[in-house]
């Protein structure tokens, strides 16, 4: 009998034996998801940071302006002539003002004096005359910049009068040689004459509000207030008449830039498709 009953307890613990070994040895079977969720390590939750306005003003596109003011000068051509002209006294004082982003109201006023000496006659024109009109801005500015090329219109008006000095009569058979010149000083009063201009310029900034400056004019009179047996070869503001109506001019100018007020220029927006 105790044989028997050790002989079963002997079996009993092998059995237990061999079941714990195989417990431990065989892999355990988990949920994917289960297992996919619990690989997971939650993170932190990132902090708060204020930004400064002063960075976020600093970081932002920057704004472009515009000034808009006169701009003064004078015609440095007409001031100079004088120089190496001895028959040819005159100024010409100009300016603008800068009505919207593209377009200038622009005038010039001036006095001029100057004595013509052709093959047949010898003249003084002496007077007066004031142009008026606006400048269009084709150019397209960076940033900051202020440099124009411009085209515009002006309508000119001048008062002046002429003096013939000496005339010689033109000779059709010079057998006998020239006729001799004869003096005259003969003077005509109360002239006038308008006209229409087409202007095409160009004005950079050279320094700080100084800006350089050149214009070529295309002018074609309207009115001519002329005297009897005399005709008006030159014109005041004109310059020189050519086939009696047309005429051209040129000017090289130095102006100021007299700033009254900015206005800011809104950013083109973007289309989003």
């Amino acid at each position: 009998m105790k044989h028997t009953l050790r002989s079963f307890f002997s079996i009993c613990l092998v059995l237990s034996l061999t079941l714990i070994q195989a417990q431990e040895t065989t892999p355990v079977k988990s949920d994917p998801k289960t297992a996919k969720v619990e690989q997971i390590i939650p993170e932190a939750p990132l902090p708060l940071v204020k930004i400064s306005p002063e960075i976020i003003k600093n970081d932002s596109i920057p704004v472009k302006t515009d000034r808009y003011g006169v701009r003064v000068g004078v015609d440095l051509y007409k001031l100079t002539r004088a120089l190496y002209d001895k028959d040819y006294k005159g100024i010409e004082l100009v300016g603008d003002y800068r009505l919207t982003k593209k377009y200038f109201l622009a005038a010039e006023l001036g006095n001029e004096n100057k004595t013509t000496d052709d093959d047949r006659v010898n003249f003084t024109t002496k007077g007066s005359y004031i142009k008026a009109g606006f400048d269009y801005n084709a150019y397209e500015n960076w940033l900051d910049m202020e440099n124009i090329i411009s085209i515009g219109m002006r309508y000119g008006f001048s008062t002046f009068n002429q003096q013939l000095n000496s005339y010689s009569i033109y000779n059709a058979n010079p057998y006998f040689g020239e006729v001799p010149v004869i003096p005259s000083g003969k003077k005509f009063d109360g002239l006038s004459a308008s006209w229409i201009e087409v202007v095409a310029g160009v004005k950079a900034k050279v320094f700080d509000n100084v800006f350089m400056g050149f214009s070529l004019r295309l002018n074609r009179l309207v009115t001519n207030k002329e005297p009897e047996n005399f005709s008006n070869l030159y014109i005041p503001g004109f310059n020189r008449t050519y086939d009696g109506s047309f005429g051209v001019g040129f000017n090289y100018t130095v102006t100021y830039f007299v700033p009254i007020y900015k206005k800011k220029i809104a950013p083109k927006k973007v289309d989003k498709k």
